[in-house]
């Protein structure tokens, strides 16, 4: 269909106009156009578990019951960029996977690699016993239908916010500060390769000795050792 067929405010012209200016144009696929227009089509069968977009807290009561995924840019001296993504639980903060690249994005199988990752280390299996909701922005990587099928594969449950949305950022963009402010800003960053030669000793120390506000001043895998040695109640 051609460009000028589309009014400037997205909607398709008549059907009798359409068909005089293409009259090799089959009538179908004139009724369709018309028919998309007015929201009478059905929505297509694509065979994935419904995309949900995410609204309200991020943080959650508990570990493994929210992650969120999320990246940032480390700029070097040469000019060179390297380029992160990490997924975290929002409840413990503990970073449970991240990837790096240089010269090009984060690819979606970056991000499957990230989930399987997650889903090892928490689980140790390659499938969550409950589902797990995984927190993105809208970014390709994310919302490409390989990793959303490969997620389900996962019962980990897709959600999508905004880009920059408040709701997404909260536990992200707290830790991508922590992460400029104390390792990135206060080491050497010659080039890509001393980068990521250093990025495991970042995300270990922040790990395992980076205390947090809102874990009670424990680092992350403090905080889960102290969750694991409390004992459960004993029924009365």
């Amino acid at each position: 269909m051609a460009g000028g067929d589309i009014r400037p405010d997205g909607s398709v012209k008549c059907r009798a106009t359409l068909l005089h200016r293409h009259p090799c144009m089959v009538a179908d696929q004139v009724d369709n156009a018309l028919m998309r227009q007015a929201a009478l089509t059905l929505q297509p069968h694509t065979g994935r578990r419904p995309i949900r977009a995410h609204e309200g807290t991020v943080i959650a009561p508990a570990s493994n019951q929210r992650w969120v995924s999320d990246g940032f840019e480390v700029s070097c001296w040469n000019g060179e960029v390297v380029r992160v993504a990490f997924a975290i639980d929002t409840h413990d903060r503990e970073v449970m996977a991240w990837v790096a690249t240089v010269g090009a994005g984060i690819s979606g199988e970056m991000v499957r690699d990230m989930m399987l990752d997650c889903v090892e280390r928490r689980f140790d299996a390659v499938r969550a016993p409950e589902p797990v909701q995984w927190l993105a922005d809208n970014g390709s990587a994310y919302t490409a239908g390989e990793t959303v099928a490969f997620a389900t594969a996962l019962n980990l449950v897709v959600c999508f916010t905004s880009v920059r949305s408040p709701e997404s950022n909260g536990v992200s963009e707290a830790f991508v500060k922590t992460m400029k402010r104390d390792y990135v800003w206060v080491n050497p960053r010659s080039n890509a390769v001393s980068v990521l030669q250093q990025l495991p000793a970042w995300f270990d120390d922040y790990n395992a000795g980076h205390p947090h506000s809102g874990l009670r001043m424990l680092s992350p895998r403090e905080f889960i050792a102290q969750q694991s040695a409390t004992p459960a109640a004993c029924p009365v």
